[in-house]
């Protein structure tokens, strides 16, 4: 790196507070760190943290943040945290910018390598055309990229992974009856992402009469799916990544994703064989009068170890 001061890029999840420096615009990233969100009363604490054990103080920042950001805060949905850009200020970092972690991550895919990019069905797309971001991890995350020409680009702070799920079958008719039930509503983050895939292996069971299973991590749902496909735990991942097909059509319909859908979050590259033999892709095609539509659309889930963080890095230069 250059002498100037480097960027702070981080990506603040509801598990982890992920931080590397950069230069904005640039994909390169050095000095990453990630810092257990238990493990600290809130972000600023995280910062200084890592500001401490940094080679070069750098003096800005872009944050990727798991939350609506609104006036220059954010106040996260699956953690305790809260910070300003003013608190960030007080820390040393001059200029400092919020932004939402998938809005993040919409920046990311035109600079991520082939090798970062695992197509579940490769498709031309149309080049040019808006990108949709989308992934299951502690929460459910959504983002667009927008394309209007090379110069009228823009990516979407959303909270689209609490918009409603919309049940396809009779088994997800009794799902969201479940959830409606018990929480008023049934919302794509309460089934697809790793706290979701527990709830969704016990709903299943009660659905079908059973006893309520004894996996209750998603490690364990996902580890023993992928030993034995037919096992419970095994048509539960079948389910998720069949509903995941569903709401990832919804998102290309909605957002007019014609250049391709990105899954990112940490759940997906944990079940990627999983994925790409599971009816994910049949259900995302599965829009009746727009299934040519969606076919020529490409779906790939991102493996880079820090799409976000990337992202965030780059929007750095869109001023």
């Amino acid at each position: 790196m250059s002498a100037a001061p480097p960027l702070l890029v981080a990506d603040i999840g509801g598990t982890n507070a992920r931080f590397a420096l950069g230069r904005p615009g640039e994909t390169a990233l050095e000095h990453f760190r990630s810092l257990p969100v238990k493990d600290y009363p809130g972000l600023l604490q995280a910062v200084s943290t890592y500001l401490d054990s940094c080679p070069k103080r750098p003096t800005s920042a872009v944050m990727a943040v798991a939350g609506p950001v609104a006036e220059g805060a954010v106040r996260f949905i699956n953690s305790p945290w809260h910070v300003t850009i003013d608190q960030l200020t007080d820390l040393g970092l001059g200029r400092a910018t919020l932004l939402n972690d998938f809005e993040a991550l919409a920046w990311a895919p035109p600079h991520l390598p082939s090798k970062d990019l695992v197509p579940l069905r490769p498709a031309a797309g149309l080049a040019g055309a808006t990108l949709a971001v989308l992934g299951p991890g502690t929460g459910f995350g959504v983002s667009a990229l927008v394309r209007n020409g090379p110069d009228r680009i823009s990516a979407l702070a959303t909270e689209g992974g609490h918009a409603a799920i919309g049940p396809v079958d009779e088994v997800e008719d009794a799902l969201v009856h479940l959830l409606r039930g018990r929480h008023g509503r049934a919302s794509i983050e309460r089934l697809l992402c790793g706290p979701g895939l527990v709830i969704l292996h016990q709903a299943l069971a009660e659905i079908a009469g059973q006893p309520a299973p004894k996996e209750t991590e998603p490690d364990q749902i996902t580890r023993l799916a992928l030993a034995e496909h037919e096992s419970p735990c095994g048509v539960t991942v079948t389910r998720f990544c069949a509903m995941l097909g569903s709401v990832a059509g919804d998102i290309a319909l909605t957002t007019g994703a014609r250049g391709g859908v990105y899954i990112a979050g940490g759940l997906a590259p944990r079940i990627l064989d999983f994925l790409a033999a599971s009816p994910f892709r049949e259900r995302f095609e599965a829009k009746g009068r727009y299934r040519d539509y969606m076919a020529a659309i490409p779906t790939s889930v991102i493996t880079h170890p820090h799409p976000a963080l990337l992202g965030a890095a780059i929007s750095a230069a869109r001023g």
